[in-house]
């Protein structure tokens, strides 16, 4: 198989530069290119897929076959081996411990903290108020992780860190795993910022780790605490329980918190999707506050936090070849690095008819049939899906019904809406005026 390589290659520097400037945008259009297309990080060679049939293939039917990708493996040092950075036996184990944490009873004990929190931030607002949006549902979704993560005393210090250090480490960590080796090493404002927000998210977690009472108080952290391994009976080291919390903050947070946030500024700028939404929301869970019990019937509303994960979903994803695979006549090798973009897949028009359009009703049970395998991963696929999917569908419905139930949140005219990117799509702020109902 012939694979082009990409435009845009700098000496010494690859495609960095490129990627770095044109973000989406140039990863969006290497389809043009071909099913695959060789990119290089700096002076490593890798191959990035565009089609969903190869990135399901990767993911799913060959996913035994791809361990993490050199991206991840730049930020083990500072991240530590948590469930998303692991590979073989280690990240089966992790995952195997982990499991239970998500478990559908677990979840339906969270969603009772999630319903207070939600309660809290729509009773905290004014009439006429104008709201950051972005920075309300991050607080909100740090509070909601937060908790879950931990309920003693202590929880609470290292809930207030990971408000201000998480976003640095998912920023920083970002251009840090895209950047050549040599970069880590400059003493750049960006380097110093990530470095001292990982110190500190070690320090506060060890704090909490020391003082743990050895009982299960109903929180993610008991159970990584308690957690033994059915085949050999181990728990897990001091280090392994703070590689798993510092990946379920990074990970929980940020997903939800932009998910979130871009939910309500498509709300405020489609009315008829907002007034289905409102409707559904007053039919199903009325004048009460919402339970775990009324989410399977919010039916509109889970397609509407769909499309917003289509649309507003990570940048890229990077695999490494563990054995010799053939990708659509491409021999890939042991380390050969593989990388994906879930933004690419999710604006294919072959997938998604008209993709820069919002349209909650392609995920009506007939339409999305048709979605091909591999061309929506918001959350992976595969051996390596995310663990928390369901937490976090679970929360943004609970936050949404929460809200639409007593606000409307309208855009503010004179301030227009400015996108930041990293490995997501941030607002730099989203500011909107809370209307009562």
């Amino acid at each position: 198989m012939s694979v082009r390589a990409a435009p845009g290659r700098w000496p010494l520097l690859g495609h960095t530069p490129s990627l770095l400037l044109g973000r989406f945008r140039f990863t969006d259009g290497l389809r043009a290119h071909g099913d695959v297309v060789e990119l290089y990080i700096g002076p490593l060679r890798t191959y990035f897929l565009t089609s969903p049939e190869l990135v399901h293939r990767v993911l799913v039917t060959e996913g035994a076959g791809f361990g993490k990708g050199a991206l991840l493996h730049k930020l083990r040092p500072y991240l530590g081996n948590g469930v998303a950075m692991s590979d073989g036996p280690l990240h089966r184990r992790q995952r195997r411990l982990l499991l239970p944490a998500f478990a559908h009873g677990r979840i339906e004990h969270y969603a009772r903290n999630m319903v207070r929190a939600a309660t809290e931030l729509a009773g905290s607002w004014q009439p006429g108020e104008v709201r950051d949006i972005a920075a309300d549902m991050q607080r909100v979704a740090v509070t909601i992780v937060g908790e879950a993560l931990f309920s003693t005393q202590l929880g609470g210090a290292a809930i207030e860190e990971a408000r201000r250090s998480i976003p640095v480490i998912v920023k920083q960590g970002t251009i840090r795993a895209l950047s050549p080796s040599f970069v880590e090493r400059l003493p750049l404002p960006g380097n110093r910022a990530f470095d001292a927000a990982v110190t500190r998210m070690r320090e506060v977690v060890a704090k909490v780790v020391a003082g743990w009472d050895g009982t299960d108080n109903g929180d993610l952290l008991s159970l990584l605490l308690l957690a033994r391994d059915e085949e050999t009976g181990e728990g897990m080291t001091e280090r392994e329980v703070f590689d798993e919390v510092i990946t379920l903050l990074s990970a929980g947070i940020e997903t939800s918190a932009l998910a979130l946030g871009w939910l309500f500024h498509e709300l405020g700028n489609r009315p008829e999707v907002e007034a289905r939404v409102r409707d559904e929301v007053d039919e199903v869970v009325g004048d009460r506050p919402v339970t775990f019990a009324d989410l399977p019937k919010l039916e509109y509303t889970r397609r509407v936090i769909t499309e917003v994960l289509r649309m507003y979903p990570i940048w890229v994803l990077m695999r490494r070849a563990i054995r010799q695979t053939d990708l659509g006549g491409l021999c890939v090798r042991p380390g050969d690095e593989v990388l994906l973009s879930p933004h690419a897949l999710h604006f294919d028009p072959n997938s998604f008819p008209d993709p820069e359009r919002f349209d909650p009703d392609r995920w009506s049970p007939d339409r999305a049939a048709t979605v091909p395998d591999g061309a929506f991963i918001p959350f992976g696929a595969g051996i390596r899906q995310c663990l928390g999917n369901s937490f976090a569908m679970t929360e943004m419905l609970i936050v949404v019904a929460s809200v639409v139930a007593r606000w409307r949140l309208v855009p503010v005219p004179d301030r227009p809406v400015r996108v930041k990117f990293t490995s997501v799509a941030h607002p730099s702020e989203l500011p909107m005026t809370a209307t009562p109902r």
